[in-house]
């Protein structure tokens, strides 16, 4: 036998004989490796640890340890679940069953819809087959005999004829389970430790709506079962924050198919709270020197043609609609609009830098599918902005709306975020603007104003917009998601596109440089976002009802009515209950409405002239006067307070 000679990850080298598979080097190095490795790195590949190891390579053994080996983990238990579902259900097809980020799914073709019974038989069925041991044995399978085999598999064979070469990998697990499956794959079985069946959901074939809908029962699976434990709870706390749920108790939008998917309807209180929002973004803006515009929701398609944005985006657009004259779409961008604002008349370089903003509400055809809620939508309003500045201000300009998107998270009690500057692809060049020079220096240019900020961020190539690089502000969510909310791009491009112009100190004319900036995102996302962060327990400046009256019985409902109109003439959003229930019951429904203040009024109030405070969070908060309790909540509302 020849020798090979395997590179470990502390630099030490062993010589080997060809054919020895890495389970044979973890046995060398340490039975107590040996016995934790889950699978193995091959050259950076992911390998199985029985896999023979035919030439010299690096090799890395990964444990529980190691975040690729949870991957290889998840996958593993996606082929548990599927062969447990064909012990129970013989008559099913299989379609796919991937690792997500959470956990792991696997698409069904059975004539029988899957029941939550179902679940629990079927997660009964994985631990039994997860208790016998059985290997995950990979084999080779040439094409034209992997068409036969899965010919009553209509998802297989249409998988196997796209993808495979003429020789293929499955992987089996008992006599009863075979599968088509790049791998790789766990020994065996019994290092699953900790897996649970969450749901059942409808998903089309590959994610085309023009396809047969399967079922799709998702699972997670964890190292360990406190690992798991703590994830469920996780997802129990996040079902309670989950914006939909919350914005129809709450009564803050809704959705009707009447007027179509992703175009949610916002009732009056969820109203209240996006104007707040807006207006309160408005004066940030105007005191920082943006002036605001109007611009239309619809454009040319010609327009769009010019800025660049029909090639990258057309597909993500609404179609055309053809006039007597001329083609019209709904606006995927407010970019373009502003451009127009700018050039509408000359500029010296003395106006620069110019900041136009506007609540721009733009349009994107977003698959069904994908839609949900506020947070995914086809109708979203941008807090946008652009500003044209000369070259030696963008640095200073961008360090402003740093200042800006950092205010504004403290006045929002945004904590859990992070900076993440988006690079484009040297590889797929063909997403992004061809000027090599342009992006050279976009990069260079935001790399050195982050770094004079002293902010920690961390680069992502290939997240770029097609017309230059950008810093993405990330939010997590209660379940560790991130999603870009806030995002600065700097951008030669399009100003080269308009042939935008000013006159600059020496007479001639020079380009503006662009910098597009979106502070909140859009009201929708944003606020889908706060839903979840307060769990509709809004800060007391951005309730929608701020204080409620409860009188006790019907003799103090006039004196009720009085306090309630002296918190409306203050300016305090206010109502009163006065229904005839019980005050016990007056405040259960208050907290349930998430209204920050309660003003119980009884007989002895009414004679005193008071009001007895409660605190949905706190409780009891004592006999006050009206005037004592409006300082109060004055100076919650003007600090803009997170916690009251």
């Amino acid at each position: 036998m020849s020798q090979i000679e395997i590179t470990l990850p502390d630099g030490s080298r062993q010589a080997v004989e060809a054919g020895t598979r890495p389970i044979d080097v973890a046995r060398s190095i340490s039975p107590r490796l040996a016995d934790a490795a889950l699978v193995a790195k091959l050259d950076g590949n992911l390998a199985d640890l029985d896999q023979p190891i035919e030439k010299s390579a690096s090799l890395e053994i990964l444990t529980a340890k190691n975040s690729e080996a949870l991957y290889v983990y998840r996958h593993s238990t996606a082929h548990l679940l599927a062969a447990a579902v064909l012990e129970l259900y013989p008559e099913t097809k299989l379609g796919i069953g991937p690792p997500i980020e959470n956990g792991f799914y696997y698409d069904f073709d059975r004539p029988t819809a899957f029941t939550p019974e179902d679940l629990e038989k079927i997660e009964k069925k994985m631990w039994e087959i997860r208790n016998r041991h059985i290997p995950y044995e990979r084999i080779f399978t040439r094409k034209e005999e992997g068409l036969k085999k899965y010919s009553e598999a209509w998802m297989k064979c249409e998988l196997i004829a796209e993808r495979a070469g003429e020789i293929f990998t499955e992987y089996t697990l008992g006599p009863a389970f075979i599968d088509f499956c790049r791998g790789p794959h766990l020994p065996d079985t019994s290092k699953i430790k900790a897996f649970k069946l969450l749901s059942i959901a409808g998903a089309y074939w590959k994610g085309d709506e023009h396809n047969k809908q399967l079922q799709r029962i998702y699972g997670t699976a964890f190292f360990t079962q406190k690992e798991l434990e703590e994830y469920l709870n996780r997802l129990e706390e996040a079902k309670k924050r989950d914006h939909r749920k919350l914005g129809k108790e709450l009564e803050l939008f809704t959705v009707n198919e009447a007027v179509g998917s992703g175009l949610p309807l916002w009732l009056p209180k969820g109203a209240t709270i996006r104007r707040l929002l807006e207006d309160y973004i408005l004066e940030k803006e105007r005191s920082t020197g943006y002036q605001h515009v109007y611009t239309p929701d619809l454009a040319k398609v010609d327009l769009y043609k010019r800025s660049g944005h029909w090639e990258h985006y057309k597909d993500d657009m609404f179609p055309p609609m053809d006039l007597e004259t001329e083609q019209m779409v709904l606006r995927p961008m407010n970019c373009p609009h502003h451009i127009l604002v700018y050039e509408s008349r000359q500029r010296s370089y003395r106006d620069l830098p110019v900041r136009i903003a506007e609540l721009g509400t733009m349009y994107r055809y977003e698959r069904s599918g994908a839609l949900s809620g506020l947070s995914r939508v086809r109708a979203m309003t941008l807090n946008d902005a652009h500003i044209f500045c000369r070259p030696d201000q963008i640095k200073e300009e961008f360090t402003k709306v740093m200042q800006l998107v950092e205010q504004v998270y403290k006045d929002l009690g945004i904590t859990q975020y992070r900076y993440r500057l988006s690079l484009h692809d040297d590889v797929k060049k063909e997403k992004y603007v061809d000027n090599p020079e342009m992006w050279a220096l976009g990069e260079r240019v935001l790399r050195e104003a982050m770094d004079s900020l002293g902010l920690p961020y961390v680069e992502a190539p290939g997240e770029a917009a097609f017309y230059g690089p950008k810093l993405d502000i990330q939010l997590a969510d209660v379940m560790g998601h991130e999603e870009t909310y806030s995002t600065i791009q700097v951008d030669f491009h399009l100003p080269s596109q308009f042939a935008l112009e000013y006159i600059a100190a020496d007479g001639k004319q020079h380009r503006p440089v662009m910098i597009h900036r979106a502070v909140v995102s859009t009201m929708e996302r944003m606020i889908a976002y706060l839903i979840e962060l307060y769990a509709g327990a809004f800060p007391v400046w951005l309730a929608p009802v701020q204080a409620i009256v409860l009188p006790i019985t019907d003799r103090q409902t006039e004196y009720a009515r009085g306090i309630l109109n002296r918190l409306e003439t203050a300016g305090i959003r206010a109502s009163v209950d006065e229904r005839n229930e019980k005050v016990n019951l007056k405040i259960r429904d208050a907290q349930l409405q998430k209204i920050p203040f309660m003003l119980v009024v009884g007989d002895r109030e009414q004679e005193n002239g008071k009001v007895a405070v409660r605190n949905r969070k706190h409780g009891d908060q004592g006999a006050k006067t009206p005037e004592e309790f409006l300082a109060g909540i004055r100076a919650l509302i003007e600090s803009k307070a997170v916690t009251e």
